[in-house]
């Protein structure tokens, strides 16, 4: 069970992670060692996963991204998640019901390199067709 200070303290972290323990604590109305164990505690029981990377807007206004819906043979769905994978730009993949059977969301630093991971996603074995949705704007993203 999630306590509402642990909620609190995950949307602090979830805001940014690498806010100190000190002013978390601060944040929270709590001691420090009290945010400590608390972390320490959603850590361990796998509620907090792991950190990671937020790109700045400089970096991420010069990134293209796609949503693409893939189509794929049943008896090859392992084979192609695991290929899928491999590839880098792939940077989320989500199993979604439907006509498709994967979304996955796909970064390029260029329209050209997109286009070319577009074409190595349909060249995979076991994909039957995709269909992609270039984004054009992020109206928000929590």
């Amino acid at each position: 069970m999630i306590s509402p200070q642990d909620q609190k303290l995950l949307m602090l972290l979830r805001q940014n992670a690498r806010t100190s323990v000190s002013d978390l604590a601060r944040s929270l109305g709590l001691s420090r060692s009290t945010v400590q164990n608390r972390i320490a505690r959603l850590e361990s029981s796998g509620v907090i996963k792991g950190y990671s990377l937020e790109v700045g807007r400089a970096y991420s206004e010069n990134q293209v991204e796609a949503h693409v819906s893939i189509k794929v043979r049943q008896k090859l769905t392992a084979r192609t998640n695991s290929a899928l994978e491999q590839i880098h730009h792939v940077a989320q993949l989500f199993s979604v019901s439907g006509e498709y059977d994967l979304i996955a969301i796909v970064q390029a630093q260029s329209l050209e390199e997109l286009s070319t991971v577009l074409d190595e996603i349909g060249n995979l074995e076991g994909v039957e067709r995709t269909n992609s949705a270039v984004v054009l704007e992020t109206k928000f993203r929590r």
